[in-house]
């Protein structure tokens, strides 16, 4: 007899157990977009950012005050939660305009790659992440005040501990090698 398997098929009012879950895992699961521009000329010079923590975080990129604080010590990729219901190609064009005040950039992908780790707020449970990773390039960089710092930095320059948020994962997932 073949183990019992559930399927990731989330939908509370499907009549069929077996083939639907009714409740999210407990340990979480999210879905984020990434916008990872690199220069036309250098492809090790990716775009990052230190955040402005007391910015609108929690409208532009799902970050509450807490978080938002402690995030803004390491670089991080321009990258956002999709929105309930939000095509991951919508989310990372209102990563442009939100987070970047970019319009009319090419992107390709998504890539989409996924991660499973303990829970950081609930460890006896595994949390799991589904990101959609846009690429593209860009010449230059509109500052805004969602940023402390917003520039392009060279990722052999720097090493896993500079990142906030396991953002270095989402660069290695992409063929980047972080020190």
């Amino acid at each position: 007899m073949a183990e019992k398997r559930l399927f990731c098929r989330f939908n509370k009012y499907w009549d069929k157990s077996n083939l639907a879950i009714k409740e999210i895992p407990e340990g979480g699961f999210c879905l984020s977009a990434f916008v990872v521009l690199t220069k036309s000329t250098n492809k090790n010079e990716v775009l990052l950012g230190k955040i402005n923590p007391i910015e609108k975080w929690a409208y532009v990129g799902a970050l509450d005050q807490e978080r938002a604080q402690t995030f803004s010590k390491g670089w991080m990729i321009p990258s956002s939660h999709l929105i309930f219901g939000e095509d991951p190609k919508d989310a990372a064009n209102r990563i442009l305009r939100e987070q970047l005040k970019l319009e009319n950039i090419q992107l390709k992908g998504p890539i989409v790659i996924s991660f499973q780790y303990a829970s950081s707020r609930v460890p006896q449970y595994t949390h799991w992440d589904i990101e959609f990773i846009f690429t593209g390039n860009l010449n230059e960089i509109n500052k805004n005040e969602l940023w402390n710092e917003l520039t392009f930095v060279n990722i052999n320059s720097v090493s896993k501990k500079d990142f906030a948020r396991g953002h270095e994962d989402i660069l290695e997932s992409i063929g980047y090698k972080i020190n």
